[in-house]
């Protein structure tokens, strides 16, 4: 297991770290994994869209994935074996111009770092 992995269907609450519905399932299945696999290390990595002022964003994408990461704790992973980053709007995916794009920039990354 190695690269970046989009987790796909976690996502939050309008401006704000709180998981939607659906989010857990999703986090869940990355537990599952990474108890199968204790050797890996990897980072959290929280992205927003440019919506609002960089520095807040930035914030919020570290409260973001800091939520992720107290979910995978509380649910067994070592926290010992992550690391958490928020990134805020500096590493789009998508175009922060169309609705579209936006979501697409507000992402959670699992990036494994060390197998």
């Amino acid at each position: 297991i190695k690269g970046d992995y989009v987790l796909k269907g976690v996502n939050f609450e309008s401006n704000s770290d709180v998981l939607r519905s659906g989010a857990t399932e999703v986090l869940d299945e990355v537990i599952a994994t990474l108890l199968k696999y204790p050797e890996i290390k990897f980072e959290i990595q929280g992205h927003t869209d440019a919506d609002g002022a960089a520095e807040y964003n930035e914030g919020l994408s570290t409260r973001r994935a800091q939520t992720v990461a107290d979910y995978l704790i509380s649910n067994g992973v070592e926290e010992s074996r992550m690391t958490v980053r928020g990134y805020g709007e500096a590493e789009p995916i998508a175009d922060n111009s169309t609705r579209a794009g936006k979501a697409q920039n507000r992402r959670v990354v699992l990036s494994v770092t060390e197998t």
